[in-house]
């Protein structure tokens, strides 16, 4: 759906317009949450079809639930998908969070998946949902996909190294650290080192006018994002769900720390 058809300025305008946005990482199927994070006045949701299921049926459910809420969705897809890309943004996702982008070349292929022509590949339709069922014009379906938001996620030590040629790619407009697999590629070092790669991916995206997008497991770690320059904090809702969970469960006398 258009910005202009609901009346609302698009993530990419209000990152531009330096506001900080808040979300929440989501699998499928979560559409109560989605409605749930619209009510409670997030400003977008990230559906995750890298670790969880791409039902393409599903996911336009999510979809329409946010839109009667106001609430922008991104989608997490896999790596080098650019077919479920086109469904994605097809269905009227606001953008899109590219995984392992390893270097300036996968880099341009996350924006190319995005992007319509000369700029990206993306196959051209005006009667998906994004386009209004062919109600607008192809003129006002492409200044809309000017709108959409391609986020990169560094996750490797290469990555890390190359972050100022990643962040620099022409369409490129957000930067995710991947800390879980970024300490997997490391083998697992101290928290300082992965910290040190993470804070040099950081610079070089705020170097190149770019916003860094933080996935956060609560409201401490939310505090901590914004006073690193996150424009884009991420809770992730297993964590937080999680915590909350543990936390409703007293302690049972025998049972040891039944909290592991």
């Amino acid at each position: 759906m258009t910005a202009a058809k609901e009346g609302r300025r698009s993530l990419k305008q209000r990152l531009a317009a330096g506001e900080r946005l808040y979300g929440a990482l989501l699998r499928l199927p979560s559409e109560t949450l989605v409605e749930m994070a619209g009510v409670a006045g997030l400003d977008y949701v990230v559906i995750d079809c890298e670790h969880g299921p791409a039902d393409m049926t599903v996911l336009q459910h999510h979809v329409t639930a946010a839109a009667a809420q106001g609430l922008d969705v991104l989608v997490r897809v896999g790596m080098s998908e650019p077919a479920l890309a086109l469904r994605c943004l097809d269905l009227g996702a606001a953008g899109l969070i590219h995984p392992h982008v390893d270097s300036a070349q996968d880099a341009r292929q996350a924006v190319a998946a995005d992007r319509y022509p000369p700029l990206g590949r993306r196959g051209f339709a005006t009667y998906s949902r994004a386009g209004r069922f062919g109600t607008v014009s192809a003129a006002d379906h492409l200044a809309a996909a000017e709108q959409t938001l391609v986020v990169a996620m560094i996750e490797t030590a290469r990555a890390c190294a190359v972050a100022e040629e990643i962040v620099s790619t022409e369409g490129v407009d957000a930067v995710l650290v991947g800390p879980a697999d970024l300490a997997a590629d490391c083998g697992f070092p101290g928290q300082d080192v992965i910290d040190g790669l993470i804070a040099t991916a950081h610079r070089a995206t705020r170097a190149a006018g770019r916003s860094v997008m933080t996935i956060v497991p609560g409201a401490a770690g939310a505090r901590a994002a914004e006073q690193a320059g996150a424009q884009l904090v991420l809770y992730n809702m297993a964590h937080v769900l999680m915590d909350t969970f543990r936390a409703l469960v007293p302690p049972r006398p025998g049972d040891g720390d039944h909290r592991r």
